[in-house]
Protein backbone atom coordinates (compact mmCIF):
# COMPACT_ATOMS: atom_id res chain seq x y z
CA UNK A 1 0.00 0.00 0.00
CA UNK A 2 3.08 2.31 0.87
CA UNK A 3 4.43 1.86 -2.44
CA UNK A 4 1.32 2.60 -4.31
CA UNK A 5 0.82 5.62 -2.74
CA UNK A 6 4.79 6.72 -3.48
CA UNK A 7 4.05 6.02 -7.15
CA UNK A 8 1.29 8.12 -7.09
CA UNK A 9 3.46 11.25 -5.15
CA UNK A 10 5.94 10.72 -7.81
CA UNK A 11 3.56 11.28 -10.80
CA UNK A 12 1.67 14.12 -8.94
CA UNK A 13 5.01 15.82 -8.46
CA UNK A 14 6.19 16.56 -11.89
CA UNK A 15 2.68 17.04 -13.48
CA UNK A 16 2.47 20.06 -10.80
CA UNK A 17 6.01 21.66 -11.22
CA UNK A 18 5.53 22.00 -15.14
CA UNK A 19 6.36 25.57 -16.76
CA UNK A 20 4.49 27.79 -19.32
CA UNK A 21 7.20 26.56 -21.56
CA UNK A 22 6.88 22.64 -21.12
CA UNK A 23 5.10 21.19 -24.03
CA UNK A 24 4.34 18.74 -21.57
CA UNK A 25 0.63 19.44 -20.95
CA UNK A 26 -1.87 18.38 -18.16
CA UNK A 27 -5.51 17.50 -18.50
CA UNK A 28 -7.82 17.64 -15.09
CA UNK A 29 -10.75 15.31 -15.88
CA UNK A 30 -14.33 14.78 -13.77
CA UNK A 31 -16.70 11.87 -14.71
CA UNK A 32 -19.93 11.76 -13.12
CA UNK A 33 -22.17 8.83 -13.49
CA UNK A 34 -25.66 8.64 -12.36
CA UNK A 35 -27.90 5.62 -12.16
CA UNK A 36 -31.12 6.82 -12.68
CA UNK A 37 -33.04 3.96 -11.83
CA UNK A 38 -32.17 0.00 -13.15
CA UNK A 39 -32.48 0.56 -16.52
CA UNK A 40 -31.38 4.54 -17.22
CA UNK A 41 -28.47 6.29 -16.19
CA UNK A 42 -27.29 9.95 -16.38
CA UNK A 43 -23.47 10.86 -17.67
CA UNK A 44 -21.70 13.99 -17.28
CA UNK A 45 -18.17 15.05 -17.13
CA UNK A 46 -15.78 18.14 -17.26
CA UNK A 47 -12.49 18.04 -19.43
CA UNK A 48 -10.07 21.51 -18.67
CA UNK A 49 -6.78 20.58 -20.57
CA UNK A 50 -4.25 22.67 -20.54
CA UNK A 51 -0.72 23.59 -22.57
CA UNK A 52 1.19 22.82 -19.27
CA UNK A 53 0.83 22.61 -15.99
CA UNK A 54 -2.71 24.57 -15.33
CA UNK A 55 -3.46 28.04 -16.69
CA UNK A 56 -2.87 27.96 -20.45
CA UNK A 57 -6.25 26.66 -21.46
CA UNK A 58 -6.18 24.10 -24.63
CA UNK A 59 -9.30 23.12 -24.62
CA UNK A 60 -12.40 23.14 -22.48
CA UNK A 61 -15.08 20.26 -22.81
CA UNK A 62 -18.70 19.46 -21.32
CA UNK A 63 -20.30 16.53 -21.87
CA UNK A 64 -23.27 14.51 -20.99
CA UNK A 65 -25.93 12.17 -21.91
CA UNK A 66 -28.30 9.18 -21.26
CA UNK A 67 -27.55 5.69 -20.97
CA UNK A 68 -29.54 2.81 -21.36
CA UNK A 69 -28.53 -0.41 -19.73
CA UNK A 70 -29.05 -3.27 -22.46
CA UNK A 71 -27.78 -6.06 -19.93
CA UNK A 72 -25.00 -5.83 -16.60
CA UNK A 73 -22.37 -5.60 -19.53
CA UNK A 74 -23.53 -3.29 -21.77
CA UNK A 75 -24.47 0.19 -21.71
CA UNK A 76 -26.63 2.66 -25.28
CA UNK A 77 -25.75 6.25 -24.84
CA UNK A 78 -27.01 9.16 -26.55
CA UNK A 79 -25.23 12.38 -25.80
CA UNK A 80 -23.81 15.95 -26.14
CA UNK A 81 -21.20 17.90 -25.90
CA UNK A 82 -19.89 21.36 -26.09
CA UNK A 83 -16.03 22.12 -26.80
CA UNK A 84 -14.01 25.15 -26.63
CA UNK A 85 -10.56 25.00 -28.28
CA UNK A 86 -8.01 27.92 -28.26
CA UNK A 87 -5.45 26.73 -30.75
CA UNK A 88 -2.20 28.37 -30.91
CA UNK A 89 -1.59 30.45 -34.37
CA UNK A 90 1.89 31.83 -33.30
CA UNK A 91 3.99 31.98 -30.14
CA UNK A 92 1.38 34.46 -28.61
CA UNK A 93 -2.10 34.44 -30.16
CA UNK A 94 -4.72 31.85 -30.15
CA UNK A 95 -7.51 30.89 -32.43
CA UNK A 96 -11.01 30.33 -30.35
CA UNK A 97 -13.23 27.51 -31.91
CA UNK A 98 -16.61 26.51 -30.56
CA UNK A 99 -18.08 23.10 -30.95
CA UNK A 100 -21.03 21.47 -30.64
CA UNK A 101 -21.26 17.57 -30.74
CA UNK A 102 -23.35 14.93 -30.80
CA UNK A 103 -22.53 11.27 -29.95
CA UNK A 104 -24.13 7.88 -30.00
CA UNK A 105 -22.07 5.46 -28.00
CA UNK A 106 -22.20 1.36 -27.59
CA UNK A 107 -20.04 0.12 -24.15
CA UNK A 108 -18.97 -3.41 -23.22
CA UNK A 109 -17.33 -4.53 -20.38
CA UNK A 110 -16.08 -8.08 -19.39
CA UNK A 111 -14.54 -10.01 -16.73
CA UNK A 112 -11.16 -12.59 -17.13
CA UNK A 113 -10.36 -13.67 -13.12
CA UNK A 114 -9.05 -9.92 -12.20
CA UNK A 115 -8.69 -8.27 -15.58
CA UNK A 116 -11.30 -6.11 -16.52
CA UNK A 117 -12.05 -5.16 -19.95
CA UNK A 118 -14.16 -2.58 -21.50
CA UNK A 119 -14.61 -1.78 -25.52
CA UNK A 120 -16.45 1.17 -26.31
CA UNK A 121 -17.64 2.21 -29.70
CA UNK A 122 -18.94 6.14 -30.44
CA UNK A 123 -19.87 7.86 -33.63
CA UNK A 124 -19.62 11.56 -33.54
CA UNK A 125 -21.59 14.52 -35.39
CA UNK A 126 -19.14 17.54 -35.07
CA UNK A 127 -20.78 21.24 -35.56
CA UNK A 128 -17.81 23.51 -35.88
CA UNK A 129 -18.43 26.81 -37.43
CA UNK A 130 -20.59 25.66 -40.17
CA UNK A 131 -19.03 22.73 -40.78
CA UNK A 132 -20.35 19.42 -40.36
CA UNK A 133 -17.80 16.65 -39.30
CA UNK A 134 -18.09 12.72 -38.49
CA UNK A 135 -15.83 10.84 -36.79
CA UNK A 136 -15.75 7.51 -34.98
CA UNK A 137 -13.98 6.46 -32.14
CA UNK A 138 -12.97 2.80 -30.48
CA UNK A 139 -11.93 2.68 -27.02
CA UNK A 140 -10.05 -0.15 -25.62
CA UNK A 141 -9.59 -0.17 -22.00
CA UNK A 142 -7.62 -2.56 -19.38
CA UNK A 143 -7.61 -2.39 -15.39
CA UNK A 144 -6.32 -4.96 -13.33
CA UNK A 145 -5.89 -4.61 -9.36
CA UNK A 146 -2.51 -4.90 -7.81
CA UNK A 147 -4.02 -4.27 -4.18
CA UNK A 148 -7.47 -4.37 -2.74
CA UNK A 149 -9.24 -4.82 0.63
CA UNK A 150 -12.79 -5.07 0.83
CA UNK A 151 -14.41 -2.32 -1.60
CA UNK A 152 -10.65 0.09 -1.80
CA UNK A 153 -8.11 -1.14 -4.28
CA UNK A 154 -4.87 0.20 -5.92
CA UNK A 155 -5.09 -0.55 -9.79
CA UNK A 156 -3.10 -0.12 -13.06
CA UNK A 157 -5.15 0.90 -15.95
CA UNK A 158 -4.21 1.44 -19.48
CA UNK A 159 -6.21 1.92 -22.54
CA UNK A 160 -5.53 2.66 -26.41
CA UNK A 161 -7.98 4.92 -27.92
CA UNK A 162 -8.54 5.33 -32.68
CA UNK A 163 -10.33 8.45 -34.08
CA UNK A 164 -11.09 7.75 -37.73
CA UNK A 165 -12.98 10.18 -40.01
CA UNK A 166 -15.50 9.77 -42.60
CA UNK A 167 -13.61 12.10 -45.23
CA UNK A 168 -10.55 13.38 -46.21
CA UNK A 169 -7.87 10.92 -44.41
CA UNK A 170 -9.15 8.50 -42.19
CA UNK A 171 -6.76 8.91 -39.67
CA UNK A 172 -7.57 11.37 -36.86
CA UNK A 173 -5.75 10.96 -33.75
CA UNK A 174 -3.94 8.06 -31.59
CA UNK A 175 -4.32 7.83 -27.85
CA UNK A 176 -2.16 5.26 -24.99
CA UNK A 177 -3.04 6.15 -22.05
CA UNK A 178 -1.20 4.55 -18.96
CA UNK A 179 -2.21 4.74 -14.99
CA UNK A 180 -2.45 4.13 -11.61
CA UNK A 181 -5.88 4.46 -9.96
CA UNK A 182 -7.00 4.65 -6.20
CA UNK A 183 -10.52 3.33 -5.57
CA UNK A 184 -11.83 4.73 -2.35
CA UNK A 185 -14.75 2.45 -2.23
CA UNK A 186 -17.68 2.10 -5.20
CA UNK A 187 -18.49 5.30 -5.86
CA UNK A 188 -14.95 7.15 -5.83
CA UNK A 189 -11.99 6.60 -7.68
CA UNK A 190 -9.23 8.57 -8.55
CA UNK A 191 -6.65 8.29 -11.38
CA UNK A 192 -2.76 9.90 -12.58
CA UNK A 193 -1.97 8.95 -16.06
CA UNK A 194 0.35 9.54 -18.67
CA UNK A 195 -0.68 9.93 -21.63
CA UNK A 196 0.49 10.32 -25.43
CA UNK A 197 -1.53 11.48 -28.32
CA UNK A 198 -0.16 10.35 -32.06
CA UNK A 199 -1.47 13.50 -34.57
CA UNK A 200 -0.82 13.25 -38.13
CA UNK A 201 3.01 14.68 -37.92
CA UNK A 202 3.17 14.99 -34.87
CA UNK A 203 2.54 13.56 -31.49
CA UNK A 204 1.47 15.61 -27.66
CA UNK A 205 2.00 14.24 -24.23
CA UNK A 206 -0.13 14.99 -21.20
CA UNK A 207 -0.30 14.11 -17.66
CA UNK A 208 -3.83 13.15 -16.73
CA UNK A 209 -5.71 13.39 -13.18
CA UNK A 210 -8.80 11.97 -13.53
CA UNK A 211 -11.76 11.54 -10.95
CA UNK A 212 -14.92 9.51 -11.42
CA UNK A 213 -17.82 9.53 -8.94
CA UNK A 214 -20.96 7.25 -9.04
CA UNK A 215 -23.87 8.64 -7.22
Amino acid sequence: MKNALYCLVFFLVPALSFSQESELGNWMILFGNKQLNEKYNWHHEVQYRNYDAAGDLEQLLLRTGIGMNINNQANLLLGYGFIRSENYINDTDKNVINENRIYQQFITRQKVKKLSIQHRYRFEQRFVNDDLRLRFRYFLQMAYPVWQNENRSVYLSVYDEIFLNTEGDPFDRNRLYGALGYKFNDKVKVEMGYMNQFLNGANRDQVNIVTFINW
